[in-house]
């Protein structure tokens, strides 16, 4: 029996890192306080009525001019500077290896508002299967021209499906649109665990664990408030400290939480193996879809 995959999927901003990224090197680098710079993003946002994350970038690249020059490159090397919570540099190997033991094959993903150059960058860049986050389409000195993907909070979503039908081409629309059936499905829903801090996450945390998966709220040291309102309001599973190290309480969750999916996987196989001999004995032809016959997912649809 092959082992089934969990999908570990992960928010950045002030879930891996206490800090939006841009405040670590670039608000620095172009001698911008970063009350400054997010308070220009909020009134130029209500000023144009912008998406959030369009305005982030449009002013990165305007304030940028004469103080830093924005290409690919150098957007790379600015996640050099990122720095992380507790246990996040080791969190990932060491939860490789834990998923081995538990039977099952581990696999990280980012979906963030912030921008895929930095994230690929840092230190943490090299562990993740795909990046979704915000990102700028380069000309041909590789210098900054406009945006190219914006995630925010609500299209977020969208890469749940992708990472549910293997789909990471972003620009794959057809495929990602079509009707898939569960069985041809990569990851199921159930398989995914989804890590992320705040309101910006709700979507993402309440569709995975409406469709079967689980979702962990992290807060800062002393900082619960928030995390604890999602957790008793429902929308997520678990509220926990953003500590990653080595016999912390998200470790161990996320432990319990692969020994339940793997154990969900083989009951899965032993429905199918039943259902296929009960199909068998009365002369039936056996249906290709049988390892989903043991009901749809949580609160799935049928799309």
């Amino acid at each position: 029996m092959a082992n089934p995959i969990v999908a570990l999927i992960y928010d950045f901003d002030k879930t891996l890192s206490p800090r939006d990224m841009e405040e670590y090197s670039f608000l620095p680098g172009i001698n911008v306080e970063p009350d400054v710079f997010w308070g220009k993003c909020a009134e130029f946002a209500r000023e144009h009525d912008m998406d959030g994350i369009l305005t982030y970038m449009y002013l990165m690249k305007k304030m940028a001019g004469g103080e830093m020059e924005l290409t690919k490159q150098n957007l790379i090397s600015l996640g050099r500077d990122v720095e992380f919570f507790p246990g996040v540099t080791g969190w990932f190997k060491r939860i490789n290896e834990i998923g081995r033991a538990c039977g099952v094959t581990v696999e990280h993903y980012i979906i963030s508002s912030g921008l895929t150059e930095i994230i690929r960058g840092s230190a943490i860049g090299k562990y993740f299967k795909a990046i979704f986050a915000a990102s700028f389409c380069y000309d041909e000195d590789g210098r900054a021209v406009w945006a190219s993907t914006a995630v925010n909070y609500t299209n977020k979503t969208q890469y749940l499906f992708r990472i549910n039908k293997g789909i990471l081409d972003v620009t794959n629309d057809r495929d990602l649109n079509a009707f898939t059936p569960h069985y041809m499905r990569r990851i199921p829903f159930s398989n995914m665990i989804y890590v992320g801090d705040g309101l910006t996450d709700v979507p993402c945390m309440k569709m995975t664990k409406q469709k079967g998966g689980y979702s962990i709220a992290v807060h800062a040291p002393g900082k619960t408030e928030l995390a604890d309102d999602m957790l008793l309001q429902g929308r997520v599973d678990f509220s926990v400290e953003a500590d990653y190290s080595a016999g912390s309480e998200i470790e161990q969750v996320v432990t319990m939480l692969m020994q339940r999916i793997r154990a969900s996987h083989a009951l899965t196989l032993r429905h199918a193996e039943q259902v296929q001999r009960a199909h068998l004995r009365r002369g039936n032809n056996v249906p290709l879809d049988i390892p989903m016959r043991g009901g749809l997912e949580d609160g799935e649809d049928v799309e």
